[in-house]
Protein backbone atom coordinates (compact mmCIF):
# COMPACT_ATOMS: atom_id res chain seq x y z
CA UNK A 1 0.00 0.00 0.00
CA UNK A 2 0.74 3.36 -0.39
CA UNK A 3 1.21 6.86 0.96
CA UNK A 4 -1.26 7.51 -1.95
CA UNK A 5 -3.58 5.42 -0.19
CA UNK A 6 -3.18 6.42 3.11
CA UNK A 7 -4.44 10.15 1.87
CA UNK A 8 -7.43 9.45 0.03
CA UNK A 9 -8.73 7.46 3.43
CA UNK A 10 -7.50 9.89 5.60
CA UNK A 11 -9.65 12.69 3.46
CA UNK A 12 -12.59 10.33 4.22
CA UNK A 13 -12.34 9.57 7.68
CA UNK A 14 -14.77 12.68 8.86
CA UNK A 15 -17.55 10.94 7.10
CA UNK A 16 -16.68 7.54 6.28
CA UNK A 17 -19.48 6.23 8.40
CA UNK A 18 -22.06 7.86 6.78
CA UNK A 19 -23.15 4.68 4.04
CA UNK A 20 -24.22 5.54 0.39
CA UNK A 21 -26.77 3.73 -0.87
CA UNK A 22 -24.19 1.57 -1.96
CA UNK A 23 -22.34 0.67 1.01
CA UNK A 24 -25.44 0.24 2.91
CA UNK A 25 -25.91 -3.14 1.15
CA UNK A 26 -22.78 -4.04 0.67
CA UNK A 27 -22.30 -3.74 4.96
CA UNK A 28 -25.39 -5.32 5.69
CA UNK A 29 -24.46 -8.81 3.86
CA UNK A 30 -20.76 -8.22 4.49
CA UNK A 31 -21.70 -8.07 8.54
CA UNK A 32 -24.41 -11.40 7.90
CA UNK A 33 -21.70 -13.55 6.13
CA UNK A 34 -19.07 -12.36 8.98
CA UNK A 35 -21.15 -13.09 12.45
CA UNK A 36 -22.37 -16.26 10.67
CA UNK A 37 -18.38 -17.55 10.09
CA UNK A 38 -16.43 -16.39 12.66
CA UNK A 39 -19.51 -16.50 15.50
CA UNK A 40 -17.51 -18.76 17.96
CA UNK A 41 -16.31 -15.39 19.40
CA UNK A 42 -12.99 -17.49 21.53
CA UNK A 43 -9.25 -16.14 21.06
CA UNK A 44 -7.53 -13.63 19.10
CA UNK A 45 -8.82 -11.57 16.19
CA UNK A 46 -7.24 -8.96 13.06
CA UNK A 47 -9.65 -6.51 11.64
CA UNK A 48 -6.54 -5.92 8.82
CA UNK A 49 -7.67 -2.66 7.23
CA UNK A 50 -9.94 -1.66 10.05
CA UNK A 51 -10.78 1.43 8.85
CA UNK A 52 -13.00 3.54 11.46
CA UNK A 53 -13.76 -0.31 13.19
CA UNK A 54 -17.53 -1.90 11.78
CA UNK A 55 -15.48 -5.13 11.38
CA UNK A 56 -13.36 -4.80 14.67
CA UNK A 57 -16.90 -3.63 16.65
CA UNK A 58 -18.49 -6.91 15.28
CA UNK A 59 -15.70 -9.45 16.21
CA UNK A 60 -15.30 -7.86 19.88
CA UNK A 61 -19.28 -8.19 20.73
CA UNK A 62 -18.98 -11.87 19.33
CA UNK A 63 -15.96 -12.16 22.42
CA UNK A 64 -13.14 -12.30 20.26
CA UNK A 65 -9.61 -10.33 21.58
CA UNK A 66 -9.75 -7.39 18.45
CA UNK A 67 -6.42 -6.05 17.24
CA UNK A 68 -6.70 -3.45 14.37
CA UNK A 69 -4.52 -2.57 11.94
CA UNK A 70 -4.80 0.59 9.01
CA UNK A 71 -2.51 2.26 7.00
CA UNK A 72 -4.69 5.19 7.24
CA UNK A 73 -4.27 8.07 10.53
CA UNK A 74 -7.02 9.71 10.47
CA UNK A 75 -9.16 5.91 9.90
CA UNK A 76 -7.30 4.60 13.09
CA UNK A 77 -7.72 7.70 14.82
CA UNK A 78 -11.99 7.00 14.46
CA UNK A 79 -11.54 3.42 15.31
CA UNK A 80 -9.98 4.14 18.66
CA UNK A 81 -13.04 6.52 19.48
CA UNK A 82 -15.37 4.10 18.89
CA UNK A 83 -12.85 1.35 20.74
CA UNK A 84 -10.95 2.91 22.86
CA UNK A 85 -9.82 -0.73 24.44
CA UNK A 86 -8.79 -1.50 21.60
CA UNK A 87 -5.10 -2.15 20.47
CA UNK A 88 -4.87 -0.53 16.80
CA UNK A 89 -1.19 0.12 15.20
CA UNK A 90 -0.84 1.91 12.02
CA UNK A 91 0.57 -0.45 9.29
CA UNK A 92 0.39 -1.76 6.13
CA UNK A 93 -1.03 -5.46 4.65
CA UNK A 94 2.11 -6.54 3.04
CA UNK A 95 4.23 -6.35 6.23
CA UNK A 96 2.06 -7.27 9.87
CA UNK A 97 3.69 -5.63 12.64
CA UNK A 98 3.02 -9.18 14.29
CA UNK A 99 4.66 -12.56 15.31
CA UNK A 100 3.74 -15.74 13.44
CA UNK A 101 0.83 -17.74 14.39
CA UNK A 102 -0.69 -14.77 17.07
CA UNK A 103 -4.07 -14.89 15.97
CA UNK A 104 -7.35 -17.03 15.44
CA UNK A 105 -9.04 -15.07 12.95
CA UNK A 106 -8.40 -12.48 10.60
CA UNK A 107 -11.04 -10.29 8.87
CA UNK A 108 -9.99 -8.22 5.82
CA UNK A 109 -12.94 -6.40 4.29
CA UNK A 110 -14.01 -2.72 2.75
CA UNK A 111 -11.62 -3.78 0.08
CA UNK A 112 -8.78 -3.27 1.51
CA UNK A 113 -7.00 -6.52 -0.54
CA UNK A 114 -8.14 -4.49 -3.93
CA UNK A 115 -5.44 -1.27 -2.72
CA UNK A 116 -2.29 -3.71 -1.68
CA UNK A 117 0.15 -3.30 -4.44
CA UNK A 118 1.33 -6.71 -3.71
CA UNK A 119 -1.22 -8.88 -2.96
CA UNK A 120 0.50 -12.17 -3.16
CA UNK A 121 2.96 -11.02 -0.02
CA UNK A 122 -0.22 -9.78 2.31
CA UNK A 123 -1.96 -12.94 1.99
CA UNK A 124 1.53 -14.77 2.80
CA UNK A 125 1.19 -12.04 6.20
CA UNK A 126 -1.85 -13.44 6.89
CA UNK A 127 -1.09 -17.17 6.83
CA UNK A 128 2.09 -16.09 8.81
CA UNK A 129 0.51 -14.78 11.45
CA UNK A 130 -3.42 -17.02 11.74
CA UNK A 131 -2.99 -20.09 13.34
CA UNK A 132 -3.00 -23.76 12.58
CA UNK A 133 -6.60 -24.21 11.60
CA UNK A 134 -7.05 -19.95 12.00
CA UNK A 135 -9.96 -18.32 9.55
CA UNK A 136 -9.73 -15.50 7.19
CA UNK A 137 -12.73 -13.84 5.89
CA UNK A 138 -11.99 -11.50 2.75
CA UNK A 139 -13.50 -8.95 0.72
CA UNK A 140 -12.19 -7.49 -2.29
CA UNK A 141 -13.46 -6.27 -5.77
CA UNK A 142 -14.16 -8.64 -8.69
CA UNK A 143 -12.70 -8.42 -12.35
CA UNK A 144 -16.03 -10.05 -13.52
CA UNK A 145 -18.31 -8.02 -12.11
CA UNK A 146 -21.63 -6.99 -14.36
CA UNK A 147 -20.80 -3.01 -13.48
CA UNK A 148 -17.80 -2.74 -15.77
CA UNK A 149 -20.13 -3.31 -18.53
CA UNK A 150 -21.89 -0.32 -17.21
CA UNK A 151 -18.74 1.52 -17.24
CA UNK A 152 -17.89 0.56 -20.90
CA UNK A 153 -20.83 1.95 -21.94
CA UNK A 154 -20.59 4.87 -20.16
CA UNK A 155 -17.21 5.78 -21.67
CA UNK A 156 -19.00 5.73 -25.55
CA UNK A 157 -21.96 7.67 -24.13
CA UNK A 158 -20.22 10.99 -22.69
CA UNK A 159 -19.12 10.11 -19.73
CA UNK A 160 -22.89 10.81 -17.68
CA UNK A 161 -22.54 8.30 -14.85
CA UNK A 162 -19.24 9.74 -13.94
CA UNK A 163 -16.53 6.68 -14.41
CA UNK A 164 -14.45 8.98 -15.89
CA UNK A 165 -12.86 6.22 -18.14
CA UNK A 166 -11.76 6.41 -21.82
CA UNK A 167 -13.30 3.29 -24.11
CA UNK A 168 -9.76 1.90 -24.00
CA UNK A 169 -9.43 1.59 -20.90
CA UNK A 170 -12.92 0.71 -19.68
CA UNK A 171 -11.84 -1.98 -22.65
CA UNK A 172 -8.92 -3.21 -20.89
CA UNK A 173 -10.26 -3.75 -17.23
CA UNK A 174 -12.89 -6.42 -19.28
CA UNK A 175 -10.49 -7.86 -21.04
CA UNK A 176 -7.11 -7.98 -19.06
CA UNK A 177 -3.48 -6.35 -18.92
CA UNK A 178 -0.89 -8.37 -17.87
CA UNK A 179 0.04 -11.45 -15.34
CA UNK A 180 -0.21 -8.77 -12.76
CA UNK A 181 -4.16 -8.63 -12.74
CA UNK A 182 -6.41 -5.88 -13.72
CA UNK A 183 -5.89 -2.66 -12.29
CA UNK A 184 -8.87 0.12 -12.20
CA UNK A 185 -9.04 3.86 -11.75
CA UNK A 186 -12.65 4.27 -10.10
CA UNK A 187 -13.70 7.69 -9.26
CA UNK A 188 -13.00 8.78 -5.74
CA UNK A 189 -11.06 5.74 -4.73
CA UNK A 190 -7.86 5.97 -7.52
CA UNK A 191 -6.11 3.18 -8.37
CA UNK A 192 -7.72 -0.24 -7.57
CA UNK A 193 -6.79 -4.28 -8.07
CA UNK A 194 -9.74 -6.16 -9.70
CA UNK A 195 -9.57 -10.38 -9.23
CA UNK A 196 -11.17 -13.21 -10.38
CA UNK A 197 -12.61 -16.02 -8.02
CA UNK A 198 -9.47 -18.69 -9.34
CA UNK A 199 -7.19 -16.22 -9.19
CA UNK A 200 -8.15 -15.19 -5.64
CA UNK A 201 -8.10 -19.31 -4.85
CA UNK A 202 -5.20 -20.31 -6.27
CA UNK A 203 -3.32 -16.74 -4.23
CA UNK A 204 -4.97 -17.99 -0.97
CA UNK A 205 -3.37 -21.53 -1.72
CA UNK A 206 -0.34 -20.29 -2.15
CA UNK A 207 -0.23 -18.69 1.29
CA UNK A 208 -0.88 -21.62 2.63
CA UNK A 209 -4.86 -20.99 3.34
CA UNK A 210 -7.51 -23.31 2.17
CA UNK A 211 -11.21 -21.55 0.30
CA UNK A 212 -13.53 -22.92 1.86
CA UNK A 213 -17.03 -20.91 1.00
CA UNK A 214 -17.35 -18.08 -1.52
CA UNK A 215 -19.74 -15.38 -2.02
CA UNK A 216 -20.76 -12.50 -4.20
CA UNK A 217 -21.98 -9.09 -3.46
CA UNK A 218 -24.03 -6.61 -5.70
CA UNK A 219 -25.07 -9.20 -8.54
CA UNK A 220 -28.88 -7.78 -8.68
CA UNK A 221 -28.07 -4.66 -7.49
CA UNK A 222 -25.07 -3.84 -10.42
CA UNK A 223 -28.58 -3.46 -12.94
CA UNK A 224 -27.81 -0.06 -11.31
CA UNK A 225 -24.85 1.50 -12.43
CA UNK A 226 -22.58 1.77 -8.98
CA UNK A 227 -21.77 5.51 -9.47
CA UNK A 228 -25.38 6.13 -8.92
CA UNK A 229 -25.39 3.89 -5.58
CA UNK A 230 -22.50 5.70 -4.55
CA UNK A 231 -24.48 9.07 -4.29
CA UNK A 232 -25.72 10.28 -0.91
CA UNK A 233 -29.57 9.44 -1.45
CA UNK A 234 -31.42 8.32 -4.57
CA UNK A 235 -34.90 9.22 -5.69
CA UNK A 236 -37.85 7.32 -4.47
CA UNK A 237 -38.62 5.59 -7.55
CA UNK A 238 -34.74 4.50 -7.80
CA UNK A 239 -35.11 3.37 -3.85
CA UNK A 240 -38.24 1.34 -4.44
CA UNK A 241 -36.00 -0.79 -7.25
CA UNK A 242 -33.11 -1.17 -5.00
CA UNK A 243 -35.11 -2.57 -2.08
CA UNK A 244 -35.99 -4.98 -4.41
CA UNK A 245 -32.87 -5.42 -6.21
CA UNK A 246 -30.95 -5.73 -2.41
CA UNK A 247 -33.66 -8.56 -1.38
CA UNK A 248 -32.82 -10.08 -4.34
CA UNK A 249 -29.25 -10.14 -3.81
CA UNK A 250 -28.87 -11.80 -0.71
CA UNK A 251 -30.97 -14.78 -1.47
CA UNK A 252 -28.48 -15.17 -4.28
CA UNK A 253 -25.15 -14.28 -2.75
CA UNK A 254 -24.64 -17.91 -2.45
CA UNK A 255 -24.96 -19.02 -5.88
CA UNK A 256 -21.84 -19.58 -8.67
CA UNK A 257 -23.81 -17.96 -11.26
CA UNK A 258 -24.94 -14.84 -9.18
CA UNK A 259 -21.24 -14.69 -8.01
CA UNK A 260 -20.03 -14.68 -11.39
CA UNK A 261 -20.84 -11.12 -12.00
CA UNK A 262 -20.95 -10.24 -8.40
CA UNK A 263 -19.11 -6.41 -7.97
CA UNK A 264 -17.63 -7.73 -4.57
CA UNK A 265 -16.32 -11.80 -3.56
CA UNK A 266 -16.26 -12.89 -0.03
CA UNK A 267 -14.15 -16.01 0.28
CA UNK A 268 -13.78 -17.62 3.95
CA UNK A 269 -10.40 -19.71 3.60
CA UNK A 270 -8.71 -21.70 7.10
CA UNK A 271 -4.98 -22.20 7.75
CA UNK A 272 -3.25 -25.53 6.62
CA UNK A 273 -5.51 -27.20 4.50
CA UNK A 274 -8.08 -28.02 6.71
CA UNK A 275 -11.86 -28.07 4.76
CA UNK A 276 -10.93 -28.17 1.38
CA UNK A 277 -14.67 -28.17 -0.41
CA UNK A 278 -15.43 -24.87 -1.86
CA UNK A 279 -19.23 -24.35 -1.41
Amino acid sequence: MTLDVARRFDAMAATYDVLEPWYEHLYEVMHRILRHTLARGDGRALDAGCGTGFQAALLTGLGYETHGLDIAAGMLAVARQRLPKMPAVQGTIEALPYGPACFDAIVCCGSTLSFAGDAARALREFGRVLRPGGLLLLECEHRGRLDLAWALVNSVTGDRLGYGLTPAQAWRQIVGNGVEGVWTEYPGYGTMRLFRARELRALLRAAGLAPVSVWGIHAATNLIPSTVLHRERVGPVLASLYRGLRAVDRCLARFPPARAIANSLMILARKDGAGTGVE
